[in-house]
């Protein structure tokens, strides 16, 4: 038996910062919604604009509670004028098919899980890669990859490419054959931390709103209709202030995700995703009380006794250049 190596992290940082790297993502779940209603039926039940995207474009939402917390949150894809395909994270993908399955009760509309496998390129040699255009964040078209039908959606890293699982093989030789190099899931976290993204069940959790976790802006619309949780979430954008933001987190000692984070002697959160990076070093997410301001020194445990972190503003390091 072959002994299993380690992945060389900085050379893979390397590759997905200044060139092209494939990833395979089986962590995620999805979901289809036809039907008359399709469109009509999603805008009331997440927090962004779906029912007026253009066929061909996407976007990032939430499904929250009627207290405005986080249930899931997802990429919502607008195949045809009734026709939405929707992805999240594995472990909330039964959650949200539930939810959406018994809320379609009386409407025009067919609600089933379904399977597809995702590679995603990361870095801006992807539309290299692929040949294609650049585009605006969850926009997608139809391609044809390795003999199979595929849809290459834009990402805030590169590309997705989303196909049949029994055509992934092949669809994955002929990118590696284009010039994209295979990389670890490792790597991608690196970009990810980095650029201040939460990813849920990692860094935000049940537990928080939208405002906490920082997700407001890419995640909430308010001018749409009515959806389950849009009371407290528009009630505490106008008139409140969260009592827990998303930050970011920087040390020199090692940051264990899930450990206890204080400040003058009181404890403001826990830490979530932890990497390091070749660029940043040892940095962390973590949804803190309001007082553990930017530019704070924050005790963290550990291991080996408490470290020292500073609290900085996200994101660490912004967009891959294209």
């Amino acid at each position: 038996m072959s002994p299993v190596t380690e992945p060389d992290l900085d050379a893979e940082y390397r590759q997905v910062r200044e060139e092209c790297g494939l990833i395979d993502r089986p962590d995620r779940s999805w979901i289809r919604i036809d039907g008359p209603d399709a469109a009509e039926f999603l805008q009331g039940q997440v927090t962004n604009e779906t029912e007026e995207l253009d066929v061909g474009s996407g976007a990032y939402a939430a499904l929250l509670d009627r207290k405005g917390h986080l249930q899931a949150d997802m990429r919502v894809l607008r195949l045809g004028e009734d026709s939405f395909l929707v992805d999240t994270e594995q472990a909330t993908g039964q959650i949200l098919f539930k939810h959406l399955t018994m809320y379609k009760i009386g409407r025009k509309v067919e609600v089933e899980q379904t399977d597809r496998a995702l590679l995603s390129l990361v870095g801006p040699g992807s539309y290299g890669v692929t040949g294609l255009a650049p585009g605006p964040e969850h926009a997608f078209t139809e391609a044809v990859i390795a003999g199979a039908d595929c849809l290459v959606a834009t990402t805030v890293f590169g590309l997705d490419v989303i196909c049949e699982p029994e055509k992934a093989d092949a669809v994955r030789a002929q990118l590696v054959s284009d010039r994209a190099v295979p990389v670890s899931g490792a790597a991608t976290e690196i970009l990810r931390v980095e650029r201040g993204l939460p990813r849920f069940g990692f860094d935000m959790t049940e537990a928080n709103m939208p405002a906490e976790a920082g997700i407001v802006e890419r995640a909430v619309s308010f001018t749409k209709g009515c959806y389950i949780g849009q009371e407290p979430v528009a009630r505490l954008h106008y008139k409140g202030r969260p009592n827990r933001h998303l930050r970011g987190l920087k040390s020199q000692g090692q940051l264990v995700s899930g450990a206890r984070v204080s400040f003058k002697e009181k404890e403001v959160g826990t830490i979530g995703t932890t990497v390091l990076s070749p660029a940043s070093g040892r940095i962390a997410l973590a949804i803190l009380r309001k007082e553990a301001e930017p530019g704070s020194t924050v005790i963290v445990d550990s291991e080996s006794g408490e470290v020292e972190a500073e609290v900085v503003e996200l994101p660490f390091i912004g967009d891959i250049d294209a």
